[in-house]
């Protein structure tokens, strides 16, 4: 790993990563109702979408393109979650680990928003910088112009 990379990124990369193949290993025990068949499918997309874009999102090449990343991330999550809620559990322990699945994707949608929300905020004050600094030159630019 060289300097650049932070060990956080690839801490969420392996925590997406597990969600997925927890979410697979949770739909290999559930009853093969034709809900559940259908839910299931939708599902396993949508877990492995999460991590998926979370390494695009990594690999973006502008902060724009991340921002749209991660937001890709949380959409991903968010249906992940929808697709758990309508799984139908026949006995209490699937219905525990469905439970867990969910608090799991809801983890990670609310860092992907704080992500989001912190990155936004990032751009605002760079934005904010920018045009801050052209002002200032166009000022040294009257008071030269004046003299």
């Amino acid at each position: 790993m060289s300097e650049d990379e932070s060990p956080k990124r690839f801490d969420l990369e392996e925590r997406t990563f597990a969600f997925a193949k927890r979410v697979r290993e949770f739909v290999k025990r559930l009853s093969k109702t034709i809900g559940n068949v259908e839910d299931s499918r939708q599902l396993i997309r949508s877990s492995g979408s999460v991590g998926g874009n979370y390494i695009e999102a990594n690999e973006s090449l502008s902060k724009k393109d991340f921002i749209l990343r991660i937001k890709i991330c949380r959409k991903e999550a968010k249906e992940s979650r929808y697709w758990l809620r309508l799984i139908e559990a026949t006995d209490e322990t699937i219905a525990a680990e469905r439970d867990l699945l969910v608090q799991e994707v809801q983890e990670l949608m609310s860092i992907f928003g704080a992500i989001v929300r912190k990155s936004q905020r990032w751009n605002s004050i760079i934005r904010f910088s920018e045009i801050a600094s052209s002002f200032e030159l166009r000022d040294s630019d009257l008071c030269s112009a004046v003299r």
